[in-house]
């Protein structure tokens, strides 16, 4: 029997329709639109603003249109991962949640909790359990409502960051297509740079805490750009390498959109060329464990078959890594 390859069979997004300018910002906090664009690449971002909705709205908004995309029944469904920093609540899933508002019945569903690296290794991990011919119909998906944990105070974090989801089916294929190869790694040493402190069985919600803004996004600027360069090209050219491609074999680099200038960075450590590098970050700003799966929607109807891409992510931990993805289907 042929191996089996766990291929992307269909991809869709979901953004709030509420828009964070940075004119807006200037109004909150001490900055301006030409600080914020030169250092982070970043216009305006979205944000979630329906009263008592969370991370599951968004997955569930992202997983409908991707099932009706590709005319798949929930029922059909074998397995939902949400990769998610801002889950719903710190019990049930947030992927228990989606699969029930969107009535999928018959599946095992799970939280995958990476920080922004999130969207890779639950696409790895899905990929494994389509490769292994369990399942058929596996679901990814990336769900992040940012604005929870954002301080509007803190000008170094509230610039950043933007709401939304982005949903990949997998599904089995004898061809040579889908999820190829990835290397995905992590170190603790960065959670010191990059974390939220409050909330967790190690300092628990009180009105201490809450008072401390400890239940906010802190980040050390300096130490988690520097990493994120060199942690996504070192993994990005290894990939490229292990895999025989040059360059030129790669229609596309899909990195995960933190900060414009850090995705610049990879590209000329990885010695590839920007206009080959997904870029929408000046419209919806850092969603995390969204921000893969909402490139590959935006610039769906430019994939074709066959296509080799290079997904690549880092996040707080740290966490980090690249997958080799060959494209499934042609644009609808």
């Amino acid at each position: 029997m042929a191996r089996l390859h766990a291929a992307i069979t269909g991809i869709n997004g979901y953004v709030p329709d509420y828009v964070l300018t940075n004119k807006e910002l200037e109004q909150m906090v001490d900055t301006n639109d030409e600080w914020i664009v030169t250092r982070t690449g970043i216009k305006e971002r979205r944000i979630l603003k329906i009263p008592e909705t969370g991370s599951s709205f968004l997955g569930v908004k992202a997983v409908e249109g991707l099932l009706k995309k590709t005319h798949t029944d929930p029922s059909e469904v074998d397995l939902v991962i949400c990769a998610t920093a801002t889950p719903d609540m710190m019990f049930p899933d947030t992927a228990n949640i989606i699969a029930d508002k969107l009535n999928i019945r018959n599946a095992f569903t799970f939280d995958l909790h990476a920080a922004c690296s999130g969207f890779l290794f639950a696409l790895t991990t899905g990929a494994k359990y389509v490769e292994s011919g369990l399942y058929k119909k596996v679901v990814i998906v990336g769900a992040d409502k940012m604005s929870s944990i954002v301080d509007y105070t803190d000008r170094a974090t509230c610039i950043l960051f933007g709401d939304g989801a982005g949903a990949a089916l997998l599904e089995p294929t004898e061809d040579s297509l889908g999820v190829i190869d990835s290397l995905l790694k992590s170190d603790g040493v960065g959670s010191k740079y990059l974390y939220q402190r409050g909330g967790g069985s190690f300092h628990p919600a009180t009105h201490e805490t809450v008072d401390n803004k400890e239940h906010f996004i802190y980040q050390d600027g300096k130490p988690v750009f520097k990493s994120a360069i060199e942690g996504m090209a070192d993994v990005v050219t290894k990939v490229i390498a292990r895999n025989n491609l040059a360059a030129d074999d790669v229609a596309w680099v899909v990195p995960h959109q933190a900060n414009l200038r850090i995705i610049e960075q990879v590209a000329r450590f990885a010695e590839f060329p920007m206009e080959r590098v997904m870029v929408n970050i000046h419209k919806y700003g850092n969603t995390t464990t969204a921000t893969i799966p909402l490139c590959l929607w935006e610039y769906e109807n430019q994939l074709k078959k066959g296509d080799n891409l290079i997904l690549t992510a880092f996040g707080g931990g740290f966490t980090w890594g690249a997958i080799f993805v060959k494209w499934a289907y042609d644009p609808q």
